[in-house]
């Protein structure tokens, strides 16, 4: 069994001292830390936090190691059994896959901070961590006689931990699973209202799957004071981290639900329904897949109906998820550009980042609309028998269970089986391509009897004039184009410094100068590179940014309704 042990007594430097014993079968030994962590696609480069890299043998004595990668290092064990890896990682960041160390808290995402040996990776690995007496534990590994217990690093390395004087606790059960629920950092729970509403959810999506993947499972809730938006997946857990503290339980809380179901659903697609080029995982390097569209599309459109479908949203607060996925497609210009299959590809390249500008579409929006058409093209077909949910059931069973790994054509192959229906078309056309949603989306509300409505925005500068703004000072800083618009024809350029508007200065009111000159020619005047320029927008009787909303059409008829009842049953 290897062992790690993790000193967490030296808070005040933010360096976890970490040492890790491995048996050496063979007479070289390399030594792996992650380059990545599932649930970002991207490489994370934690190699950059390692302090005071060393290496013994069993007796303590130094052994001479090369590194040989950014992460990696190669030690010769001829005459070893048994070696101490010896290192200190920096800690000092909170999210919902960092590592921090502080005078509250030891938390530990493994992937980030652990190393492993090749010849080692399946053997099982106990954790020892040395920390204040007082404090208290929330993990989804098994603690025996004192130690964490993973079955392996994969285990290991999925199972985040914290340590903490500030831990709260409840749990519920749904169809024989335990579910804990963890909060650190300063909150004030209300835990009638939250143990309520997530039983509701995960009763929901627990029957639409038929069972769980695992008998335990852990919400662990980072609670942060000041603004803060995000969540990671694991088998057995999920992450959370979540601010300010006071709005947790107030215009945050349907944040948090969203965000619990959205990682809930994860447990089966993604921990379970993998890509095949993620089956099994490969810390070392990238794992290129075009299938983001499934991971994160389909569960952020799962994530939220299942909110609706268990009476945790209403239907307002669910059109307003909805719509603002719309939006989001919408006021994005990289969808003439790059397909969501390219863009999945591509998470590893710039996937968390804006990027250049109309480059590229988000994986979690994309995915997500098209995964609601998906849906719909099958509960049509079937004439309201199946839909999303059977294929994903399919890929569970027929899958993940099965020990394989997804692929594109296993995807399309099984919604063709569940439908009935041919997908080349879709696949080729919007998965692949980019050809526009409107008329699909389109298609799908009017089966369900829904009306998607739109009006120019009433900011005259992105309704009128085709760019959108962040303020700064009194000033305004061009942050989009609307392609074609007034701005882009006028050689205005992201980043220009709006400073005036007719020669009168913003002053912090740009939009209500631009609306006052309605009737005449309009120039601002702009700070380009240190240099001022007068720029003039040209006349264009059309509206650009449009804000868009979701209603159900007046007088539906039966079979909109039937479907509409079938959609969200």
């Amino acid at each position: 069994m290897t062992k790690i042990t993790l000193d967490a007594n030296q808070w005040n430097s933010q360096y976890i001292k970490i040492t890790a014993e491995f048996d050496t079968p063979e007479e070289i030994a390399i030594i792996q830390l992650p380059s990545w962590r599932p649930g970002r696609y991207e490489l994370g480069n934690f190699a950059k936090n390692v302090r005071n890299f060393k290496v013994f043998d069993q007796n303590r004595v130094p052994l001479e190691f090369r590194k040989i990668k950014k992460d990696r290092w190669v030690v010769g064990t001829e005459s070893c059994s048994k070696i101490e890896v010896s290192y200190s990682f920096y800690a000092n960041e909170i999210n919902a896959g960092s590592t921090c160390l502080d005078e509250n808290q030891l938390y530990v995402n493994p992937v980030n901070c652990c190393v492993y040996t090749e010849s080692t990776y399946h053997d099982k690995v106990s954790v020892e961590l040395k920390t204040p007496a007082h404090w208290d534990l929330a993990t989804s590994m098994e603690i025996k006689d004192g130690m964490l217990i993973a079955e392996n690093f994969e285990e290991l390395l999925d199972s985040p931990f914290i340590v903490s004087s500030q831990l709260q606790h409840r749990s519920y059960e749904s169809f024989g699973t335990i579910f804990h629920v963890w909060f650190n950092g300063e909150v004030k729970p209300d835990w009638d209202r939250l143990l309520a509403d997530f039983q509701k959810f995960t009763d929901k999506q627990i029957e639409k799957f038929t069972e769980f993947p695992v008998k335990e499972y852990h919400y662990i809730n980072q609670i942060l004071p000041y603004k803060a938006y995000h969540g990671v997946e694991h088998q057995k857990s999920t992450v959370i981290s979540l601010g300010p503290s006071y709005d947790i339980f107030g215009s945050l809380y349907k944040e948090l639900l969203g965000v619990s179901a959205h990682e809930l659903y994860h447990t089966w697609n993604v921990k379970a329904i993998r890509p095949i080029e993620m089956f099994p995982y490969d810390f070392t390097k990238e794992n290129y897949s075009r299938l983001g569209y499934i991971c994160e599309g389909v569960t952020t459109y799962q994530g939220d109906l299942f909110l609706y479908k268990s009476g945790v949203f209403n239907e307002a607060q669910y059109f307003l998820e909805l719509t603002n996925q719309l939006q989001r497609h919408f006021d994005n210009a990289g969808r003439f550009n790059y397909s969501v299959g390219d863009s999945s590809f591509d998470t590893w390249l710039d996937g968390y980042v804006a990027g250049a500008p109309g480059r590229k579409v988000s994986i979690y929006t994309e995915g997500c609309l098209l995964a609601f058409v998906t849906d719909i093209m099958i509960l049509q077909a079937t004439k309201e028998k199946y839909g999303l949910d059977e294929v994903m059931k399919r890929l569970y069973f027929n899958f993940a269970l099965q020990g394989k790994g997804v692929s594109e054509k296993d995807y399309k192959q099984t919604l063709e089986s569940v439908s009935g229906i041919s997908f080349e078309n879709f696949f080729d056309d919007y998965i692949n391509g980019t050809r526009p949603y409107e008329s699909i989306i389109t298609q799908s509300f009017e089966y369900l009897g829904l009306e998607l409505s739109h009006e120019p925005s009433n900011k005259y500068s992105e309704g009128q004039l085709g760019f959108r703004t962040v303020r700064s000072g009194d000033n305004f800083i061009i942050k989009s184009m609307y392609p074609g618009g007034p701005a882009e024809t006028a050689k205005l350029m992201l980043e220009d410094e709006i400073i005036a508007v007719n020669g009168f200065k913003c002053a912090g009111e740009l939009d209500k100068w631009l609306s006052y000159f309605d009737d005449n020619t309009k120039t601002v005047t702009i700070i380009r590179g240190g240099v001022l320029k007068d720029l003039t927008f040209p006349e264009v009787m059309r509206p650009f940014y449009m804000r868009y909303s979701i209603s159900k059409v007046d007088n539906p008829d039966g079979a909109q309704k039937k479907a509409y009842k079938a959609w969200i049953r």
